[in-house]
């Protein structure tokens, strides 16, 4: 796995154990089972994590008194190769409302074999957070950011 920062974007990939198809598919619609549980907004306890799978859907969390937070909205869905989420996400780790001030995280998988695929993860354009975004760039570029999300994705991929 590699990671990279740039100076508004994290760049990080990995290669995976799993045709493109559930690559992908893990990935999105089954986005709980691999995401670090440790890294919600939500008050309340995690219940689960939703991705709508098409473009305009969203990303959010539910808690298991019933409350949501919507932290990314599907701006690209294009199964197997592709999906972009915006990042909904402030510097101060709450939910951003204005668009203007939100970045993107664009994934793409790509085959390498019939049982391997590459992941490319970009999060770009963070210094349209404002004030604090080298923080948010800071974080998801560190190993317990985007790292850490990808290595779960590819140990879920071998369960």
């Amino acid at each position: 796995m590699t990671t990279q920062t740039a100076k508004t974007s994290v760049q990080a990939s990995i290669v995976v154990e799993a045709p493109i198809e559930r690559a992908f598919s893990v990935f999105t619609q089954d986005i709980g089972s691999w995401w670090p549980p440790e890294h919600h907004i939500l008050q309340a306890e995690l219940a689960e994590m939703v991705f709508e799978p098409r473009q305009g859907g969203h990303v959010y969390d539910r808690g298991i008194d019933g409350s949501e937070s919507h932290w990314a909205r599907v701006l690209a869905y294009e199964p197997p190769t592709r999906v972009v989420i915006s990042w909904d996400v402030s510097p101060q780790w709450q939910i951003e409302a204005d668009p203007a001030k939100t970045s993107e995280v664009e994934v793409r998988f790509v085959s390498e074999s019939p049982t391997r695929t590459r992941v490319e993860l970009e999060h770009r354009n963070l210094e349209r957070h404002a004030e604090g975004w080298e923080q948010m760039r800071d974080a998801v570029g560190a190993p317990d950011g985007w790292g850490l999300g990808l290595r779960r994705f590819a140990e879920r991929l071998t369960r």
